[in-house]
């Protein structure tokens, strides 16, 4: 049995000095896009020109040969990639006879497609109708017959006939659940930052973060997560996981949802409360694709992470997919540490882990303790906090035990130590306290 998909023209204006390998991944990234919403790319119309024409986008005679692409190929659906004015989507779809999205909406129906979660659910909503609000006027024809397929899932058909005001009061209700949802999010986040530290897995869309959390899992997790796949904005919730780190601790491992060049506003903005989870991570790990126009995609996160206020993070910066780069990409100058490899084959994952529990200081000290056998409280304590490796008798009543913990705890556990007795002695070795 064929599996009908939605074929597609695209329309791409490329300003004049733009080098081919920017624009090459300008389109294959659109392409891409297409393909996860479920369309077919047919033909690429593309015109190089400074300024975007106010009525049509491109020029009359480009959308005259785009008109005949469409007939060519019996194409549904024409899209182009930039954001199109409600007055230059109706110009085009009179002169076109066909639908027509922008990159924008293309974006938005992918994001309707994936949203698994409540929250996600609230958030694509609340953009799909901010986006569609200011385009009601001129556009009530051709929403009366709209029906399923790119660009038509989320709020509905229903919902884009009503008028200006009840899509405002949806865009409140909205707005009031996913607050609540924020509120959840921030209890949550608050328990489980006093117990292990966090670190948010962040990038450009693709680039291989969620393969790479299932690898990380499944060496040192504590519960299975599918490996991630090669499509464009395959994890839109967030997903969390809690890992273990070379020593005796752990830390709370975050995949996030991708970003794209150009990332349309109104996104970041609905998306606020996911991308809150970066903001209380203890460490950013930048995941690159090292086999994609690597100076752009560097840009395109670091701007993502300026809008939300995360730029005050540490950061580490993994080249993914190494074994399929040509060349090795040079160091992030804004990263505190790059490192290489790749996620699907395992290649350099171990001094990647390492490096995060450096960052972390999750690696392990070992913590000297000598005092009197009778403070058990003390000693009960001690033996919690890590692993117990050596205990010796030093004389009658009062003993000395070796125990190692993360370089994180260390300096806690001494000064806990030395409130609770000064009988107590206490040494660290093997790492340096922060």
């Amino acid at each position: 049995m064929t599996v009908q998909t939605t074929r597609v023209v695209l329309g791409v204006r490329r300003p004049p000095r733009e080098p081919e390998r920017a624009y090459e991944a300008r389109v294959a990234e659109l392409t891409g896009l297409c393909e996860a919403a479920g369309a077919t790319v047919c033909a690429v119309c593309a015109q190089t020109r400074e300024r975007i024409d106010a009525a049509l986008y491109l020029g009359s005679g480009k959308i005259d040969e785009i008109r005949a692409q469409v007939a060519a190929w019996d194409a549904e659906l024409v899209i182009f990639d930039g954001e199109l004015s409600p007055a230059q989507v109706r110009n085009l779809e009179n002169r076109l006879d066909c639908r027509v999205l922008d990159r924008t909406q293309l974006i938005l129906d992918i994001f309707a497609l994936r949203a698994r979660t409540r929250e996600g659910r609230l958030q694509v909503e609340i953009a799909q109708l901010q986006y569609l609000l200011p385009r009601l006027t001129g556009r009530g024809v051709e929403m009366s017959r709209l029906g399923g397929g790119i660009g038509t899932r989320g709020p509905g058909e229903t919902k884009l006939e009503t008028d200006r005001r009840r899509i405002r009061e949806r865009i409140d209700k909205l707005r009031g659940a996913l607050a609540d949802v924020r509120r959840t999010r921030q209890v949550q986040r608050a328990r489980r930052s006093e117990a292990v530290p966090s670190v948010a897995l962040v990038g450009y869309t693709n680039a291989g973060k969620t393969t790479l959390l299932a690898r990380w899992t499944a060496d040192r997790g504590t519960g299975d997560v599918q490996t991630g796949r090669e499509r464009l904005f395959d994890t839109l919730d967030p997903v969390a996981r809690r890992v273990r780190s070379g020593g005796s601790g752990e830390f709370v491992l975050m995949d996030t949802v991708g970003f794209v060049q150009d990332l349309p506003h109104l996104l970041v903005d609905a998306f606020r409360a996911t991308l809150e989870e970066v903001l209380a991570a203890d460490l950013i790990v930048h995941v690159v694709d090292a086999t994609g126009p690597v100076e752009t995609r560097l840009e395109t996160t670091y701007r993502v992470l300026g809008e939300i206020g995360a730029l005050d993070k540490p950061v580490l910066t993994w080249f993914n997919k190494m074994d399929a780069a040509r060349w090795q990409p040079a160091p992030d100058p804004h990263a505190a540490v790059t490192l290489y490899g790749s996620a699907a084959s395992g290649e350099g994952v171990s001094a990647l882990y390492d490096a995060v529990d450096r960052l972390l200081a999750l690696d392990p000290v070992e913590v000297h303790v000598a005092g009197p056998l009778q403070a058990q409280e003390i000693w009960r304590e001690i033996a919690r906090a890590g692993a117990v490796t050596e205990v010796q008798e030093l004389g009658p009543g009062e003993a000395e035990a070796v125990v190692r913990v993360p370089r994180r705890w260390a300096d806690r556990l001494c000064r806990r130590i030395r409130a609770a007795s000064d009988s107590f002695r206490v040494t660290v070795t093997g790492g340096v306290l922060r």
